[in-house]
């Protein structure tokens, strides 16, 4: 049986702080905010990444989900990418590569990249 050793969807709030606020002035301005976030809540828990003791997987989709899965052994290299507020508020673009030189799997804004990094 495998273990999960990672599973994370990017959050919302760490990703872009400036937006959040915006969308929260904007609830009491004009109700669109609670709109903004709901629609920001679903497609933020559309993107799921998992790393167990043999493979990766990374999930994506609202009513379409695309499955891509990586075994740890497969896995050449992992870049991660983080721009100021990023590093601020410790998330980060996660790029894994396998064979080539374009990455198997990209994901954006997820938490604690470098323990991504790690265990893979």
């Amino acid at each position: 049986m495998e273990t999960i050793r990672y599973q994370a969807s990017p959050p919302m709030f760490r990703n872009n702080p400036l937006l959040f606020i915006l969308a929260v002035v904007l609830i009491a301005a004009f109700g669109l905010g609670i709109i903004i976030l709901l629609w920001w809540y679903v497609t933020s828990k559309a993107h799921l990444l998992t790393i167990t003791d043999e493979e990766l997987r990374y999930e994506s989709g609202i009513f379409n989900k695309t499955r891509r899965e990586l075994r740890l052994s497969s896995i050449r290299s992992v870049r991660v990418h983080q721009n100021l507020f990023q590093r601020m508020f410790g998330t980060g673009d996660i790029e894994v590569y396998s064979a080539g030189d374009n990455p198997e799997i990209v994901v954006r804004g997820m938490p604690d990249p470098n323990r991504i990094r790690e265990l893979t």
